[in-house]
């Protein structure tokens, strides 16, 4: 009698799973990195167009080089404020 089990031709090997699964995770990381840039991408617009003349950036630091200490100040108060809500 032979125990031998017949293998089926339907089931992939080791090798191609692992080749399997390694494609996938190489294309999620893919999927992963192209998000990633895009948002990056985004932010450094919006922080561009921020820091134009105007902009929220640009005038936090027109009042920042004026007043540093009144602006140290306020920073702290922000700071605390957000640190007691938690």
């Amino acid at each position: 009698m032979s125990y031998e089990t017949p293998e089926s031709p339907l089931q992939p090997s080791l090798g191609e799973r692992a080749i399997d699964t390694a494609a996938d995770v190489s294309r999620t990381i893919s999927d992963v990195s192209d998000g990633l840039r895009a948002a990056v991408d985004r932010l450094s617009e919006a922080i561009a167009a921020s820091r134009r003349p105007g902009g929220v950036l640009a005038t936090v630091s027109a009042v920042t080089r004026e007043a540093p200490l009144a602006s140290l100040f306020v920073a702290f108060l922000l700071g605390v404020a957000v640190a007691r809500r938690r």
